[in-house]
């Protein structure tokens, strides 16, 4: 049984659009690949033939997956997101004491979860570290370079 996955309004469009564009450009464009190959004649050993089939063995391998995370989704409703508590989906501002510095986050699910946007898992161990936690809280997180202390400034979605 597959595991139930949650997903912001957003991050759910674009699993859907991924899956569109793999199933209604990207499959077709392998078909078309392997027609071209197969037309090439002697399949025992034509390359571009083989090359195409394991494409399309990867893309609906890739499809499969996606079409078993879109069964498995679960879309969050952002309106009952509580502002009073860190939770998922909740845009949270920090400080880090020791490097007296700011930082912003949104904590999203797992599979949504990008750095450079400043989107992390509630699973990483700074998401873990700020669940359930409120403005004025210090949150004491262990990451690789030790124990990292951080002050909730604000909660809001």
């Amino acid at each position: 049984m597959s595991e139930i996955s949650y997903y912001s309004e957003e991050g759910f469009k674009n699993l859907k659009e991924e899956l569109e564009r793999l199933k209604f450009t990207e499959r077709p464009k392998v078909t078309r690949e392997i027609a071209e190959a197969r037309d090439k004649g002697d399949l025992s050993e034509n390359a571009e033939y083989d090359a195409a089939k394991e494409a399309q063995g990867m893309l609906e391998m890739r499809i499969s997956g996606l079409e078993s995370k879109m069964r498995n989704a679960r879309l969050i409703d952002e309106s009952l997101i509580d502002n009073s508590k860190v939770l998922v989906l909740s845009i949270v501002r920090l400080m880090n004491l020791k490097l007296k510095k700011e930082f912003t986050f949104t904590l999203v699910a797992e599979n949504e979860a990008n750095v450079k946007t400043g989107k992390i898992s509630v699973n990483s161990p700074i998401g873990k570290g700020l669940l359930g936690l409120k403005v004025g809280d210090i949150a004491q997180i262990e990451v690789p370079s030790g124990i990292m202390e951080m002050e909730i400034l604000e909660i809001s979605r």
